[in-house]
C-alpha cells in the first residue's frame, strides 16, 4: 500500500489525534498511524484541567466527549489519618478542580469528528519501521507494517506523537535526557462505594504518597508511590500493608479493596521518569507530547501538555504547508513557543513532590 498525504502523524494518543483533527478540519490531508487497536488501556493520563477543557470547547469537541461520559472533580482533599488537613476547591468562575475523561471517550469523540473529513485517514495496528528522507535529507515519509503487510506513506511533514518510548525519536536519532524521580507508582482500580463523592483524596503513608482518584463509571483509581525499582522485591512479600492505611482511613473501602485486590497481579507498576528531547524539530519532522517531553504523574498534567502541543503546533504547520517551508528553521517556532513552558512545568512537578511531603511534616509538628 502506498499513500500520499500532507502530514503523517505517528501515534494515536491525545496529542496525535487532536492534531489530526485540527489539520483535517482546515483542509490538510492527514494520515494517522497507530500501533495498537486503540482499545481501552488502564492507567493512562485521563484528567484534564480547565485550560484543556476550554481548548476542547473552542474546537467544538467537548460536547461530544461529555455525551460519552466524564466526571468533574469537586475538590482535592489531603488526609492525615482520618482528618482532612488541606482542601483545594475550584477557583473563581470554575466548577471543578479537574475532569476525569476515560481516554477511550476522548479519542473516540475526536476520531468520530475527524472521520467526517475525506482528507483524514486513520490506520490501526500499524507499526512504523523506517523513516524516509528525500534527496535534500528532509524527512518525507515512513514505511510501516500493517496487519503483517508493508505500507509506505509519503508526506511533507512527519509528526512523532508516539509516546515516551517513541519509535520516531529513535529512528531520527534525536538525543533526549531522562530524569529519575526516586519513586515508581503502583496502580489499582476498584469499584467506588455507594455515595463516594467525585473527589481526589491524598494521604501520606510512611514517607510516600497514596492517591485516590474518583473516575467516570463508578470506579476509583488508587496510586501508591513506592521506592524506585522496588516492585520486584515488594512482590516477594504481602501486599496487605499497602491496603491497611487505605482501609483504616476509609473503612467504606475495606470490603471492596479486599474483594478486588487479592494478589500482586491486581496491581500495575508504572516506572516514573521525566524526559526532554534535545530537538523537537528537524527538516520535515516535529516531535510532540510524551515523545518530546515525558512528564511524571504529579499533578496529572501530561495529557494536558500533550494536547496543548497539538493546539500550538496546528497553526504553525498550516502556515508552513501553505508557504511550503517545512525546514527545521521554520518549524522551530513550535519548539520556541513550548519548550520554556514544558521545562517550567517539569520543575514545578519536582517542587510539588517536595511540597507534598512538607505539608504533612508541617502538620505532624503542629
Amino acid at each position: 500500500m502506498n499513500l500520499q498525504t500532507d502530514v503523517c502523524i505517528v501515534g494515536g494518543g491525545p496529542a496525535g489525534i487532536l492534531l489530526g483533527y485540527l489539520l483535517a478540519s482546515n483542509g490538510v490531508s492527514v494520515v494517522v498511524l497507530e500501533r495498537s487497536f486503540l482499545t481501552e488501556r488502564n492507567f493512562r493520563g485521563e484528567h484534564i484541567n480547565y485550560e484543556t477543557e476550554m481548548l476542547l470547547k473552542e474546537y467544538k469537541l467537548f460536547e461530544k466527549i461529555e455525551e460519552l461520559g466524564l466526571l468533574r472533580m469537586e475538590r482535592v482533599e489531603f488526609f492525615a489519618g482520618k482528618q482532612i488537613v488541606k482542601t483545594i476547591t475550584p477557583g473563581p468562575d470554575e466548577d471543578h478542580v479537574g475532569i476525569h475523561i476515560p481516554q477511550s471517550h476522548l479519542l473516540d469523540a475526536i476520531i468520530s469528528k475527524s472521520q467526517q473529513y475525506d482528507n483524514y485517514q486513520l490506520y490501526l495496528n500499524t507499526s512504523v519501521t523506517e523513516l524516509i528522507q528525500d534527496d535534500r535529507e528532509f524527512f518525507s515519509g515512513v514505511s510501516a507494517i500493517r496487519n503483517e503487510e508493508k505500507m509506505y506513506v509519503s508526506c511533507s511533514v512527519v509528526i512523532g506523537a508516539d509516546g515516551r518510548f517513541s519509535t520516531i525519536r529513535k529512528l531520527a536519532n534525536i538525543p533526549f535526557a531522562k530524569r529519575k524521580h526516586g519513586y515508581d507508582i503502583l496502580w489499582a482500580k476498584v469499584p467506588a462505594p455507594k455515595g463516594w463523592k467525585p473527589t481526589t483524596r491524598m494521604l501520606h503513608v510512611k514517607g510516600h504518597q497514596l492517591a485516590i482518584f474518583t473516575q467516570t463509571g463508578g470506579f476509583i483509581q488508587i496510586g501508591w508511590n513506592i521506592d524506585e525499582a522496588s516492585f520486584a522485591s515488594l512482590k516477594k512479600g504481602s501486599f496487605i500493608p499497602f491496603l491497611t492505611p487505605l482501609v483504616e482511613t476509609f473503612p467504606e473501602l475495606r470490603e471492596i479493596a479486599l474483594k478486588h485486590l487479592q494478589s500482586w497481579k491486581d496491581f500495575v507498576c508504572l516506572k516514573v521518569e521525566s524526559s526532554l528531547c534535545e530537538n523537537w524539530v528537524m527538516d520535515g519532522l516535529v516531535m510532540i507530547g510524551d515523545a518530546a517531553h515525558t512528564m511524571t504523574p504529579t499533578g496529572a498534567i501530561g495529557i494536558n501538555c500533550a494536547m496543548k502541543d497539538a493546539h500550538v503546533l496546528a497553526p504553525i504547520l498550516l502556515k508552513a504547508l501553505r508557504e511550503k517551508k517545512v525546514d527545521a528553521e521554520y518549524l522551530r517556532a513550535f519548539d520556541e513557543r513550548r519548550r520554556a513552558e514544558i521545562i517550567k512545568q517539569q520543575e514545578m512537578q519536582i517542587e510539588e513532590e517536595a511540597m507534598y511531603a512538607e505539608n504533612f511534616v508541617h502538620y505532624a509538628r503542629n
